[in-house]
């Protein structure tokens, strides 16, 4: 049982709130450029209607789908290479929760969902290296 002064930690509350997307007809050249500029490792690609699903374009993408198979990256189109559909976290899940979904579905990060619409983005390494849990 929980004392009354220990408080969980929920994914909204170590999330970054910085999303940064692109369109997934956008080239891996255009998404790997907009990486650099905006310095972040994940981009969400924006759903085409309502009824589309959520996906994300990660570096490991980039290594699979256009340098190991050696395909320029101006021939080749988000869409091709991308993740979805993607695993959310529920913005109010207890951050032990939200680990052990990312580490179990062996992803580094998720998108942070409130409601659905996507609020942050959470990640192991920022649970340890940008937060206070320890």
């Amino acid at each position: 049982m929980a004392d009354d002064n220990t408080r969980i930690v929920r994914a909204r509350d170590v999330m970054h709130k910085r999303i940064v997307s692109i369109d997934g007809m956008a080239t891996a050249s255009e998404a790997a450029a907009m990486m650099r500029a905006e310095k972040t490792s994940s981009l969400l690609i924006k759903k085409r209607n309502p009824d589309d699903a959520w996906a994300i374009l990660v570096v490991q993408d980039f290594i699979k789908g256009v340098i190991i198979p050696g395909i320029s990256p101006n021939e080749v189109h988000v869409y091709e290479i991308m993740t979805k559909p993607i695993i959310t976290v529920p913005a109010d899940m207890d951050i032990r929760y939200a680990a052990r979904l990312i580490y179990r579905a062996d992803i580094r990060r998720a998108p942070v969902e409130d409601g659905g619409k996507l609020i942050g983005m959470i990640s192991l390494s920022s649970l340890i290296l940008d937060n206070d849990l320890f």
